[in-house]
């Protein structure tokens, strides 16, 4: 059973920074895909960025590019975002997720979720 704990949501002005945590149980090798998802209030929820656990291979959305960096501890039981120059339209909860199989970014049936992280930037 995998089982995600998210923490690290914060309020921050624009321009600042944050770290998203996900700590994660069960084997590793039951959630080769992990990523960060988010929704924004009156939106549907989007893939911020994707990893293959196995060698950390990431994926972002176009919206995240150069600014977030998905990574994870050297254990794989700790998942973080580190996410700079961050903007008001960043602001949604954060979801960590998980799932077994392949494909990583290209299929988003994620079927494991924390409960979500609340970022809220201001301008």
């Amino acid at each position: 059973q995998v089982r995600l704990v998210e923490s690290g949501g914060d309020s921050v002005q624009a321009g600042g920074s944050l770290r998203l945590s996900c700590a994660a149980s069960g084997e590793a090798t039951s959630r080769p895909c992990m990523g960060w998802f988010r929704q924004a209030p009156g939106q549907e929820r989007e893939r911020v960025a994707t990893m293959y656990t196995r060698n950390g291979y990431p994926k972002y959305a176009d919206s995240v590019k150069g600014r977030f960096a998905i990574s994870q501890d050297n254990a794989k039981t700790t998942l973080y975002l580190q996410m700079d120059s961050l903007k008001p339209d960043d602001t949604a909860v954060y979801y960590c997720a998980a799932r077994s199989g392949v494909n990583c970014h290209t299929d988003l049936s994620y079927n494991y979720w924390g409960q979500g992280t609340h970022v809220n930037v201001s301008s």
